[in-house]
């Protein structure tokens, strides 16, 4: 069962850059844009609240399972 990473979505309806999320998360483009297209293996748990923080959302609203 694939994991879908819904990043972009969010980041689309809070009208908000990868280069802001980066910044108010402290995390490197490099590694968002990882996680954005999926090609991450794994993600910590205080990463995924710092985004879902950021992003007023839950983490179902960016992880789906198909």
């Amino acid at each position: 069962m694939p994991i879908i990473i819904n990043l972009d979505v969010m980041l689309a309806k809070r009208k908000m850059s990868l280069t802001e999320l980066s910044e108010r998360v402290g995390l490197t483009i490099v590694n968002l844009s990882i996680l954005k297209t999926g090609k991450a293996k794994g993600v910590r748990f205080d990463t995924l609240e710092a985004i879902c923080k950021v992003l007023d959302c839950k983490p179902g609203d960016i992880i789906d399972m198909d």
